[in-house]
């Protein structure tokens, strides 16, 4: 196996491979990360215990073959290297790393050979397009809710349903809710929703642009993502999702509208003095001006105003601040809405004007 190719090229993919290499994985074999040059193209796949990945770059192939080697070594290898162009060669047991115009560096990295690689599952039902823009925003507006407690291991993922004439993402942790829905095309057939873990939708948002369509399937246990040259998998958390539908309020009496990043510059300076542990904050709101207030602490205690747009009655609501901040971080709208009926029903925040997707944080005990 012989092959030439550019630095930068191989190096972006090979850092997605990296990506989904568990850098814990008790099999030696999923360490590694195959490479088959064939036919002027280097195909190059990685996979833990539930993630998969394949892409394929063009080389300049001398001689086809395949190996796998150190995933974390090699992307060392090549992100240091000094040279734009590399060339690859596997002999018997080791792979040779160095340039196509000189001598030195040259790397010498053991490898395995490729057919102790596992075979990475393929879909057996069909896939259903959608724009690549419309899924990362669906992605980037819930991935953030989802529950990092383990013993809740239904929450830990993303859940994705198709309802009606919607495909909907909604994430949780129980204090919490994200919901985002975009209208689907109708081709798409009815699917069971599933939980879907957040590694691989991150990968995919990180690596994949604004245009294009994005190419799902979901089988019993597995979901696979296409778009491109790339090709994700990955298994499905099992369990029941919550009924998220029953913490969605039917109706809510007041609302104040805030300028995003006012809000998020108060939320900033707040947080300075609260308490690590409980992240504490309160929103004291009148007509016009809402406070932002953080409990007396040891340390002290901090108290700004910023203007906002209410003309109910003074209510105060203690939240926890980062619950606040992660979505007026997501949101890229100017003037965000915030509903509520008391100081201890959820409250829902919305951009204005509305869109397909909105936020209900839970209020804290004041």
């Amino acid at each position: 196996m012989k092959f030439t190719c550019n630095k930068e090229v191989l190096l972006k993919e090979i850092s997605i491979a990296q990506e989904i290499i568990s850098s814990k994985n008790a099999v030696l074999i999923l360490s590694n990360i195959y490479l088959e040059a064939v036919n002027n193209s280097l195909i190059i796949k990685a996979k833990d215990m539930k993630v998969n990945f394949q892409t394929e770059v063009p080389v300049n192939v001398i001689e086809s073959g395949s190996t796998t080697v150190y995933g974390d070594k090699f992307l060392g290898i090549i992100n240091s290297f000094p040279h734009d162009e590399i060339e690859f060669l596997q002999k018997d047991n080791v792979a040779i790393i160095k340039p196509t115009t000189k001598k030195k560096p040259e790397y010498k990295l053991k490898s395995i050979a490729s057919d102790k690689f596992p075979a990475l599952p393929v879909s057996s039902e069909k896939f259903f397009e959608m724009p690549i823009k419309d899924f990362k925003e669906m992605v980037q507006q819930s991935v953030f809710a989802v529950s990092d407690d383990e013993t809740r291991y239904f929450m830990n993922g993303v859940y994705l349903e198709k309802s009606e004439d919607k495909i909907n993402m909604v994430a949780t942790d129980g204090r919490r809710l994200a919901f985002i829905g975009k209208t689907a095309d109708k081709k798409i057939k009815d699917f069971q929703g599933i939980i879907i873990p957040p590694k691989i939708l991150q990968t995919v948002i990180k690596r994949s642009g604004d245009e294009g369509l994005i190419n799902i399937s979901i089988s019993d246990k597995m979901i696979f993502i296409n778009f491109a040259s790339y090709q994700f998998s990955s298994v499905l958390i099992e369990g029941m999702f919550p009924n998220y539908k029953k913490v969605i309020p039917d109706k809510q009496e007041f609302s104040l509208s805030v300028k995003r990043e006012e809000m998020l510059a108060a939320l900033r300076r707040v947080s300075l003095m609260v308490e690590k542990k409980s992240h504490r904050i309160f929103l004291g709101v009148s007509p016009g001006r809402m406070s932002v207030y953080s409990d007396e602490s040891e340390l002290g205690t901090v108290e700004d105003e910023i203007p906002c747009k209410y003309d109910g009655e003074d209510i105060n609501i203690a939240l926890n601040y980062r619950y606040l901040e992660e979505p007026f971080k997501i949101m890229t709208e100017d003037e965000i809405k915030v509903k509520f009926s008391s100081a201890i029903k959820a409250i829902t925040i919305e951009p204005v004007p509305e869109k397909d997707f909105f936020h209900i944080v839970m209020p804290m005990q004041s």
